[in-house]
C-alpha cells in the first residue's frame, strides 16, 4: 500500500490537467490557471514523497512523464490557443498544439537518459517549468504584446528539445520538511492566480525569494566526494644507478 501513495499525488497533477482543459473549453480561464498550479504541486511533491518512503519505481516514473505531457503540454497549449491565438481560430490551435509536441520529446529523451546523468544536469527545461512559465504568462494576456508572446512561446519550446545543460538540484538534500515548504510556496502561487496580483501578501515575495537563494547557496557550495590517493614511494631498482662490471 505504501508504494503506490506517490501514484496518487501523479494521478492528482494528471486529473488536475484534465479538469483545467475541461475549464479552458468552457471559458473558466481562472481556474483553469489555478488547476495547473495545483498539478505543479503535486508533480513536485510526489518524487519527494516517493523518496521520502523509498518507494521510487519505474513505474511511478513512466506514469510521472505521462501525467507531465497532459498537465504541462496539452492544457497550458489550450490556455494559449484561447488566450493569446484566440483570433487565429484553428490556425490558433495548430500554433499552440505544437508546445506539448516538444514537450513529449522533451519528456521522451528524459526517460531514456541515465539516472547518473540525470542527477547532475538536465538536457533542456523541463516541460514542468515550461508549462508553469506559459501558464503564468497567460496571466497577463492583456498586457503583454501578441508577438512578444510568440517569441517567448517558442524560445521555450526550443529550450525544451535543445541540448543545454541545466543544474540538477536532485543530487544534493533539500531543506528539511522541503514538502511543506514547497506545499506552502505553491499554494502562495494560488493565490497570486486567484488575485490576478492584486492583494498578495508581501510575505510571498519574501518567502520565495529567501527560499530561491537558499536553493541557489546549497548548490554552489556542495561538493564533490574527493576520492583519496594513497601516496606510494617509488624507488627504482638499484641496478639502475651501478653500471655493470666488466
Amino acid at each position: 500500500m505504501k508504494r503506490h501513495i506517490p501514484n496518487l499525488f501523479t494521478f492528482g497533477n494528471l486529473f488536475c490537467g484534465f479538469l483545467s482543459i475541461s475549464y479552458v473549453i468552457n471559458g473558466d480561464l481562472r481556474n483553469a490557471t489555478i488547476l495547473i498550479f495545483i498539478a505543479i504541486m503535486l508533480d513536485v511533491v510526489d518524487g519527494r514523497v516517493a523518496r521520502i518512503l523509498g518507494v521510487s519505481s519505474r513505474i511511478g516514473m513512466e506514469l510521472d512523464s505521462l501525467a507531465d505531457i497532459v498537465s504541462f503540454g496539452v492544457a497550458p497549449a489550450f490556455l494559449v490557443a484561447y488566450t493569446y491565438f484566440i483570433d487565429f481560430d484553428m490556425y490558433g490551435i495548430y500554433a499552440a498544439g505544437l508546445f506539448p509536441l516538444f514537450g513529449a520529446y522533451r519528456l521522451a529523451r528524459f526517460n531514456i537518459t541515465s539516472q547518473a546523468e540525470s542527477l547532475k544536469h538536465f538536457k533542456g527545461i523541463p516541460i514542468t517549468l515550461a508549462g508553469g512559465i506559459v501558464t503564468f504568462l497567460t496571466l497577463f494576456h492583456a498586457s503583454i504584446t501578441l508577438w512578444l508572446f510568440i517569441l517567448l512561446f517558442y524560445a521555450l519550446c526550443f529550450f525544451m528539445v535543445s541540448t543545454i545543460k541545466i543544474p540538477s538540484f536532485k543530487k544534493f538534500g533539500l531543506p528539511k520538511h522541503s514538502v511543506l515548504i514547497t506545499l506552502f510556496l505553491f499554494y502562495m502561487f494560488y493565490l497570486v492566480a486567484r488575485s490576478r496580483f492584486e492583494n498578495v501578501p508581501e510575505f510571498f515575495y519574501i518567502a520565495l525569494v529567501a527560499y530561491i537563494i537558499f536553493i541557489i547557496v546549497r548548490y554552489f557550495n556542495e561538493k564533490e566526494p574527493r576520492t583519496k590517493i594513497r601516496r606510494r614511494n617509488f624507488r627504482l631498482p638499484k641496478r639502475l644507478f651501478y653500471r655493470r662490471k666488466r
